[in-house]
């Protein structure tokens, strides 16, 4: 069980979230949408242990998560993919899962390569030479060779065309159905998310507005009133 305990975090004197609380169970699939600035990236950062709340915690399997100790979260089971192209562009893709597995079993790869046939196909072609999609389909490899019980994800589409979009989500589900990960991901993307998801929290102005199935979400007509 993940829990968000009435968080709230700052920058400076900016509130980016304000007395935050919602639990998560095993294996779940949340969405996480709002405008630019409403808190999502904090929320994450806060879940990771990346930053440190102002007040309230973050708890996981009935224990604090530790703000602060990222790698130590990690090892217990919390994986966080930013965004951009979070893997070493001058390694091959083999050398990059080797690394992000160092700490944990190294030959959970050929589950990762299977998940992801591309990188099977790549496996030995420098990181940076890849496409955008394909270097987002190593960054979600690498968080999955920490084998984590939950995987956070900030903006997974971020400059991917339509059909690569399909693609990262549809291996999304398949991550949650094969490996019980749950599932925790921001993005500006609404629909497509709300297709794999099964639950939505809405952020808007640091507070949360909405929280409930993704199917209620989708199916209101006043959706985009929301943002």
């Amino acid at each position: 069980m993940l829990e968000i305990d009435h968080v709230t975090a700052r920058h400076g004197t900016l509130t980016a979230l304000g007395d935050i609380s919602f639990t998560l169970e095993p294996g779940q699939r949340l969405g996480v949408f709002g405008h630019n600035g409403a808190g999502k990236t904090t929320l994450l950062r806060c879940i990771v242990g990346a930053h440190v709340p102002t007040s309230g915690e973050v708890r996981f399997r009935n224990r604090p998560v530790a703000a602060g100790h990222v790698a130590q979260n990690v090892r217990e089971g919390i994986a966080f993919v930013g965004q951009g192209h979070n893997v070493f562009p001058t390694l091959t893709v083999a050398q990059n899962l080797r690394i992000a597995g160092l700490l944990f079993d190294p030959t959970f790869a050929k589950e990762v390569l299977r998940i992801f046939p591309v990188l099977e196909e790549r496996r030995h072609q420098r990181a940076g030479l890849m496409s955008g999609g394909e270097q987002q389909m190593l960054a979600l490899g690498m968080a999955l060779m920490t084998q984590p019980k939950w995987l956070l994800l900030d903006e997974p589409s971020t400059g991917l065309a339509p059909v690569i979009v399909r693609n990262v989500m549809r291996q999304l589900r398949e991550i949650n159905q094969t490996m019980g990960t749950g599932l925790i991901i921001v993005e500006q993307n609404v629909p497509a998310t709300l297709k794999i998801v099964e639950r939505a929290v809405i952020l808007k102005s640091a507070g949360l507005v909405f929280d409930g199935a993704a199917e209620t979400l989708a199916n209101k007509p006043d959706l985009w009133e929301w943002f």
